[in-house]
C-alpha cells in the first residue's frame, strides 16, 4: 500500500493512473455501445424477419377461416348449382389457415399460450371441415338438416375456432409490440457513458496543457476524435432508425392491423348475410327486449365494424397509393348495404328466390360489392406491408455495423489515449 500511495502520489505515478482511468472509459463505452446497439439491432431485425411475418400470418389464419366460414355458407346458398370457383373458394381458404398453422407452429415457443391455441385450431379444424361436408352432402339430397349442420359449424367457428385465432393474433401482436420496444429504446447507460469518457478525456488535455503549456496531445486528441465519432454514430444512427421503424409502426403495421380487421368484419359479415337465407329465421336474438333475426342482426354489427374500420384506415393512410383502395371500399360497403336492404325486403315478402337472386345472383348482387370491398382491401394491404417493409429495412439499416465499429473505433480510442500519456511519460526518464 505503501508502495502503491508513493506511485500515485508522484507525477508519473499520477499520469499512469489518467491513462488507464482513460482507456479503461474508452474501452468500456465502445463494449456498451457494441452491446446496446447489438441488442437493438437484433430486436429490429426480429420486427423485420421473425415478430410481423408472425402476426401477419396469425392474422392470415383468423382471415382464411372466416373466408372458408363464408365459402361455405355461399355455397350452401347454390345448393347443387355450387360453382367450383365457390368451392376452391373454400379449399382455399382451408389450406391456408392449415400452412399457416404449420408456419406459426415452428415460430412458437414450446408450451406457450400461443403453442396450446395452435393445437387447439388444428384438433378443430378437421371437425369442422367434417361438418361442412356433412351439411353440403345433405342439401344436394335436399334434406332440410343440411342447414341446421351448416349452423352448426358455423357455431363452431363462431365460437371455438375464430376466439383463439383472434387470441394468437392478438399473441403475436403483443410479441411484435415487444420487439418494437426494445428495437426503439435509447441507449442510455451508454451514451452516459461516453459523455463521461469524453469529459474526462478534455480534462486530461485541460491539465496537460496547464502543466506544460502544450495545446495539443497527439494521443489524447485521437482518443477524443474516435470517442466522438462513436458518440455521434451512436446517437444519430439510432435517432434515424427509431424514426424509420416508428414510421414502420405509424404507417405499416397500425394500418395493417386495421385493414386486417376490417377483412374479417367484411368476410363475417358476408357470411352471416348468406346464413340469414339459410336459416330463414330459425335463429333469433333478443337486443333491448327486441327480437330480431340472430344472423342479420350479427350482419349488422359486423358491418358497423368494417365502416369504423375503413374510416380509420383512410385516417391512417398517407399516400393517394393507399388511401384510393380505402375509399373504393367505402363506396363498395355503401353499396352493398342498400343492396342488401333489398334482398331483406324481398326476404320478408317471403319472396325467397328473388332475395336469394339478389345476394348470390349475378350481376346487382350483393356478392359484387362484397368482392369488391374485399379486392381492395387485399390491395391496401398488400401496399401497406410494402410500406412496412421498406420503413423497417431502412431502420435496421440505420443501425447495421454500428457495433462492429463502436468496439473498434473504441480499441484505437483507449490505444491513442495511452500513447498520449506514454508520451508524458517518456520526459520523466
Amino acid at each position: 500500500m505503501d508502495r502503491l500511495r508513493g506511485a500515485v502520489t508522484t507525477e508519473p505515478g499520477r499520469l499512469r493512473a489518467i491513462g488507464a482511468l482513460l482507456a479503461l472509459l474508452v474501452v468500456a463505452f465502445g463494449a456498451v455501445t457494441a452491446w446496446q446497439t447489438s441488442e437493438r439491432g437484433d430486436a429490429a431485425d426480429d420486427v423485420l424477419h421473425s415478430s410481423q411475418p408472425l402476426s401477419s400470418d396469425a392474422a392470415d389464419i383468423y382471415r382464411s377461416l372466416a373466408e372458408a366460414n363464408t365459402a361455405a355458407s355461399t355455397g350452401f346458398l347454390a345448393g347443387g348449382q355450387e360453382t367450383p370457383a365457390s368451392r376452391e373458394e373454400y379449399e382455399r381458404g382451408v389450406r391456408t389457415a392449415a400452412e399457416k398453422l404449420v408456419t406459426a407452429a415452428a415460430g412458437s415457443e414450446q408450451g406457450s399460450a400461443a403453442a396450446r391455441t395452435i393445437t387447439d385450431l388444428n384438433r378443430l379444424l378437421p371437425q369442422y371441415k367434417g361438418l361442412v361436408e356433412r351439411a353440403r352432402t345433405y342439401n344436394r339430397q335436399g334434406f332440410p338438416v343440411g342447414g341446421a349442420y351448416l349452423r352448426y359449424a358455423n357455431e363452431k367457428m363462431q365460437d371455438e375456432m375464430l376466439p383463439r385465432a383472434e387470441r394468437l393474433y392478438t399473441s403475436e401482436n403483443r410479441r411484435l409490440g415487444g420487439d418494437y420496444d426494445d428495437a426503439r429504446r435509447y441507449p442510455w447507460f451508454a451514451i452516459a457513458l461516453g459523455v463521461l469518457a469524453l469529459a474526462a478525456l478534455a480534462w486530461a488535455q485541460h491539465r496537460n496543457y496547464r502543466r506544460t503549456h502544450r495545446v495539443l496531445n497527439h494521443g489524447l486528441v485521437a482518443a477524443t476524435a474516435t470517442t466522438t465519432v462513436v458518440l455521434l454514430w451512436l446517437v444519430i444512427g439510432h435517432s434515424v432508425a427509431r424514426a424509420h421503424l416508428g414510421d414502420s409502426l405509424d404507417h405499416g403495421v397500425s394500418s395493417l392491423n386495421v385493414l386486417h380487421e376490417a377483412r374479417i368484419a367484411s368476410l363475417k359479415a358476408r357470411g352471416d348475410e348468406n346464413l340469414t337465407l339459410v336459416a330463414r329465421g330459425a335463429e333469433t336474438t333478443k337486443v333491448d327486449g327486441q327480437t330480431y333475426d340472430a344472423y342479420d342482426h350479427d350482419f349488422e354489427t359486423n358491418m358497423s365494424a368494417l365502416g369504423k374500420g375503413l374510416a380509420e384506415a383512410g385516417r391512417l393512410a398517407d399516400d393517394t397509393a393507399g388511401a384510393r383502395p380505402v375509399a373504393t371500399a367505402t363506396g363498395d360497403m355503401a353499396e352493398w348495404m342498400n343492396r342488401h336492404r333489398a334482398a331483406r325486403d324481398e326476404d320478408e315478402k317471403g319472396n325467397y328466390r328473388q332475395a336469394l337472386q339478389r345476394v348470390i345472383g349475378g350481376r346487382g348482387a350483393t356478392a359484387e360489392c362484397f368482392d369488391g370491398v374485399d379486392t381492395s382491401l387485399a390491395r391496401a394491404l398488400e401496399h401497406e406491408q410494402k410500406e412496412f417493409r421498406t420503413a423497417a429495412a431502412d431502420g435496421l439499416d440505420a443501425m447495421t455495423g454500428l457495433p462492429e465499429g463502436a468496439a473498434v473505433l473504441a480499441v484505437l480510442g483507449a490505444v491513442g489515449a495511452v500513447l498520449g500519456i506514454g508520451r508524458r511519460l517518456s520526459e520523466y526518464r
